[in-house]
């Protein structure tokens, strides 16, 4: 084929091969450098390709190989002192942070004699030989250590454990609570769910949560959310959850959608959560989206730039400012912000939490996600734009729902359709 001909074939391909390679790789320079290596390699190798149907498996082969041109030159840079050594390789290592999770878990609550052995020699392969002359100690002392660090591993670790929260039932009519802004700061968490569906993509973990539409706060859906096993998708590895819809109630607006059973992939990074692939069966097809997809997949499904998820570290970036029911946003387009700190009190008990806003991520809504300090949602608030989706329901929602609170985004009215609370608060 000409270069003409793979150039254009490379420019249909693009976006798809940016988010593989985003994907794969720890940083934007790194992917960047990546991707020219491998538009030369492609020109340089343009004679050997004969059908342009096979142009796509064939690009992205040569990308999957540069990346690992890429992480064996990074494990062969003799440069690094031992400490930056060790954060390097359990990053890349974990990328994901969702294969070998407990292992990791489980290294971090070691003593640092014991965890830094035992990444040496599991991790970085280090020869005895050679972490001794590294440690400055004999090789008898190695083995002493190594055989010492792994007793305390194999207590600490014990037996895999589900780490998720038991199953408990929801109730029928959502439960009274009340929202109060406290004068404090915001709190700094780690809050690893992923957006929307409540759940922490690791192994072992599990949540139900319940939906409920106001102003009867009767349920109208719940769902019971798992993590089953590790998966990957396109060679970037995450962890599969099913999604069992238990019909807690009906859901007039949604009747397709009963009983049906959801699937993701799903990836805990070092700092993002995110989705990789979803799939469901509507009308007897299953039908499969991944990160490559495109829009299909990144409206409903991808967050962040590039699809990088929502930080798992949320901060009060200023954004979005909140005084009552008035919000500003700074940006038309849709972002999270951090907007303060509220006492939720809910089931008789009191949360300490923050308040995460979206705005606008999804075309013509608004949430409030109150979230406490171990990084779990309290309660989820539901405000759609006044005239979110008329064609459909041919009315605006203030005259669907006229009880129900409404809210103000840069001058435009929001009002509340539902709730979501999880078993965590049971």
């Amino acid at each position: 084929m000409t270069h003409g001909e793979i150039e254009q074939l490379y420019l249909e391909h693009r976006r798809a091969l940016e988010r593989f390679v985003f994907f794969k790789t720890p940083s934007r320079e790194d992917a960047e450098d990546i991707l020219q290596d491998v538009l030369l390699k492609v020109l340089e190798k343009s004679d050997t390709l004969q059908n342009a149907n096979h142009f796509k498996p064939w690009l992205f082969q040569i990308a999957a190989n540069r990346i690992r041109d890429f992480y064996r030159r990074r494990a062969r840079q003799p440069d690094i002192s031992l400490d930056e050594r060790k954060d390097e390789i359990v990053s890349l290592s974990r990328y994901g942070r969702t294969v070998g999770e407990n292992v990791y878990d489980t290294l971090d609550a070691l003593r640092d004699n014991d965890r830094e052995i035992l990444e040496m020699v599991y991790l970085q392969n280090k020869p005895q030989s050679e972490i001794a002359q590294l440690l400055n100690i004999p090789v008898g002392t190695v083995k002493s250590r190594l055989y010492t660090a792994k007793q305390h591993f194999r207590a600490e670790y014990g037996e895999e454990k589900p780490k998720g929260v038991l199953m408990s039932q929801l109730p029928e009519i959502c439960p009274d609570y009340k929202i109060k802004r406290s004068g404090l700061s915001p709190f700094d968490v780690r809050w690893e769910e992923l957006m929307g569906w409540f759940i922490v993509p690791k192994l072992g973990e599990n949540i139900s949560w319940a939906m409920y539409e106001f102003p009867e706060r009767r349920q109208s859906e719940r769902y019971d959310i798992k993590v089953v096993g590790r998966a990957s998708v396109h060679g970037v590895e995450g962890v599969e959850i099913t999604v069992t819809d238990t019909n807690g109630g009906t859901h007039e607006s949604k009747p397709d959608q009963r009983n049906i059973t959801r699937s993701f992939v799903a990836q805990l990074t070092d700092t993002h959560s995110r989705f990789l692939a979803e799939s469901h069966t509507a009308h007897g097809v299953k039908k499969i989206f991944t990160f490559l997809d495109g829009d299909e997949f990144l409206e409903n499904w991808g967050f962040g730039e590039d699809n990088c998820g929502n930080n798992i570290f949320p901060k009060q970036n200023g954004h979005i400012i909140r005084n009552g029911s008035e919000i500003t946003c700074d940006r038309e387009n849709g972002l999270l912000d951090v907007v303060g700190r509220y006492t939720i009190t809910i089931g008789g008990k009191a949360y300490d939490t923050i308040c995460v806003m979206d705005a606008e991520c999804y075309n013509g809504t608004l949430s409030e996600q109150y979230i406490d300090e171990k990084g779990r949602t309290i309660l989820w608030r539901r405000f759609n734009r006044n005239d979110w989706r008329i064609s459909h329901y041919k009315k605006l929602w203030s005259e669907i729902l006229p009880k129900n609170e409404k809210l103000s985004l840069n001058g435009k009215s929001y009002v509340h359709w539902y709730d979501c609370i999880t078993n965590y608060i049971l």
